[in-house]
């Protein structure tokens, strides 16, 4: 999931197995902590009822309609308003990676070859609205999101569900692979081949349920309803939206979902600067966990709001793409000058200190990460400039111009202004081009545009490496919401990836030496320049108690927000 750090409190993410606590993974994942400051647990039953709190975000999500919504941002409200047939427990660190039954009465089961679901909704569901959830709800949820689309719809609907490409492809009026039963509530999924990581793929937001009928068009300003504990209210596009708690939803007294305490205003503001400042001086109640705290603010926080904020390391890659479909990037050597030359200890200065440093594409929580040194020089020590601008004049691409894509927020543009200026210095004639943040990964995720190289970053969808593998697959590259920025179609990626993927979640140790070899693999190809693995901030204000959660999926759990 693209989107996107403090003293008192490093918090390392485990890689957790789906079903059973063994390791986690990073669309923000989350991390446990021995701290009073941010609870392990799922949300207290004992915690205040009732209020309003303020989080303030530096990005607004690119929808709020689950259907289209692919980003951290829209992720953190989404999989508390719209629940699928199955969800992450709301607990923090890896523990917030275990599945759990959502609207279905127990995890969906394959069968033997692995490759046919079956589900059965909770009796006596209803939306926010008051309508009753059938089963058909389902099947006209998954094609709308394939409709709109929603951005892993290709890769994680089309390329599983028997039929999806049919239907996505406008060949077909329903999903064959997928029946209902509105009598009985059974659901039935028939699969193209066995993958691994398919309840995974359930538990999107953009699976959480919706009526049918609901327009087959995003609806970002006025988002349908959901069955869930909150439901999303008075949005102003760019501004502002609420999550508000949902009266319907305790009744049904659905186990490990909690009702939630307090409803939630979202401010929207790009000035990460004030952002971090108004929680500081409580004036609001939340720092958004995907944003970056200046550094210049640090000595402050940690002078003043000590007590009420800690540092997490997620299970997410930041890094700069490279189209190998065009010029200068069409030649590994140009594209290893970049990654050999690159200094990430400069970056992270930019970033106030918040960036590991690394190479490899998987993070260091997910299995899979390699061991191995780096292939182009430690990234620790900083980049060799002379031996990336002898690499530049072997390529044969020495200048070339080159648009380097870019947020304009904090640090992000920043790290892209530093970025042109390195690719001037080694041989290139690059310049810088803004866009919007709102509108940033819609825009690089245009095909037709053909960006040479940008700003990306990937934070983790679900705790198996196949979801950071989406990003480098041929299947994967798309003429809208193309997550595949570098255009990547190798075929030993395809393979070995798809081989890979069919292995349950929950089975991944066994299969962990053969996810190094391949993310060494594509180390060596230098198809990914990787600048960094992101901490992330937990600030609150005084007003908030500490005994929130911080989830291995999703960053915080709004439901666990609770006033003192």
């Amino acid at each position: 999931m693209t989107g996107h750090a403090r003293r008192a409190l490093v918090v390392v993410v485990a890689v957790l197995a789906v079903g059973s606590a063994t390791v986690l993974a990073a669309c923000g994942g989350g991390g446990s902590s021995s701290s009073t400051s941010g609870s392990t647990s799922s949300s207290s039953t004992s915690a205040k009822n009732g209020g309003t709190i303020t989080l303030v975000m530096g990005t607004a999500p690119d929808s709020l309609d689950p259907g289209f919504g692919y980003t951290t941002q829209a992720a953190e409200p989404d999989w508390l308003a719209y629940t699928g047939l199955v969800t992450y427990a709301h607990k923090s660190g890896a523990a917030g990676g275990q599945l759990i039954p959502g609207l279905a009465d127990a995890l969906p089961q394959p069968s033997a070859d692995g490759k046919t679901y079956t589900a059965t909704l909770r009796k006596g569901l209803t939306f926010s609205d008051g309508k009753p959830v059938k089963a058909s709800d389902f099947a006209y949820t998954v094609e709308r999101a394939l409709r709109i689309p929603w951005g892993g719809s290709g890769q994680f609907i089309a390329g599983n569900i028997v039929g999806a490409k049919a239907y996505a492809d406008k060949k077909a009026k329903t999903i064959s692979g997928i029946t209902t039963d509105d009598a009985t509530g059974k659901i039935t999924i028939k699969l193209l081949s066995k993958y691994g990581a398919f309840n995974n793929v359930l538990a999107f937001p953009s699976l959480g349920l919706v009526p049918s009928g609901t327009a087959m068009k995003n609806l970002p300003n006025n988002p349908p309803p959901g069955a869930g504990p909150y439901k999303i209210t008075n949005v102003v596009p760019n501004q502002s939206f609420e999550l508000v708690r949902n009266p319907n939803w305790a009744k049904l007294n659905i186990p490990g979902i909690p009702a939630g305490h307090v409803d939630i205003k979202a401010k929207i503001s790009s000035n990460v600067d004030a952002n971090a400042l108004s929680v500081v001086n409580n004036t609001a109640d939340v720092f958004d966990w995907a944003d970056t705290i200046p550094g210049s603010l640090l000595p402050q926080i940690t002078s003043r709001a000590a007590s009420r904020y800690t540092k997490k390391v997620m299970n997410s890659t930041y890094y700069v793409f490279f189209n190998t479909k065009e010029k200068p990037f069409s030649s590994q050597l140009a594209r290893q000058a970049v990654i050999t030359g690159l200094n990430q200890q400069a970056m992270s200065r930019l970033g106030s200190g918040t960036l590991l440093p690394g190479c490899y594409f998987l993070p260091p929580g997910m299995v899979g990460h390699p061991t191995a040194p780096c292939p182009y020089g430690d990234p620790s020590k900083g980049g060799d400039i002379a031996k990336a601008k002898q690499l530049v004049q072997q390529s044969g691409m020495a200048g070339q111009p080159v648009t380097v894509w870019s947020q304009q927020r904090a640090p992000r543009q920043q790290w892209m202004t530093y970025y042109t200026s390195f690719l001037n210095q080694i041989g290139f004639k690059a310049k810088q081009k803004l866009i919007a943040d709102a509108s940033y990964f819609p825009t690089v995720g245009n095909l037709k545009l053909h960006p040479q190289t940008g700003f990306a970053d990937w934070n983790q969808d679900f705790p198996n490496p196949i979801d950071f593998y989406l990003l480098v697959q041929g299947s994967s590259i798309l003429p809208t919401n193309n997550e595949n920025f570098g255009e990547v179609n190798d075929p030993q990626i395809n393979t070995q990836s798809a081989k890979l993927g069919a292995v349950p979640t929950s089975q991944l140790n066994s299969i962990a030496n053969q996810w190094q070899a391949l993310d060494e693999y594509v180390a060596k190809k230098a198809y990914i320049g990787v600048f960094g693995y992101q901490t992330f901030p937990a600030l609150v204000s005084d007003r908030m108690s500490t005994n929130y959660v911080f989830n291995g999926v999703y960053g915080w759990d709004w439901s666990s927000f609770s006033l003192k």
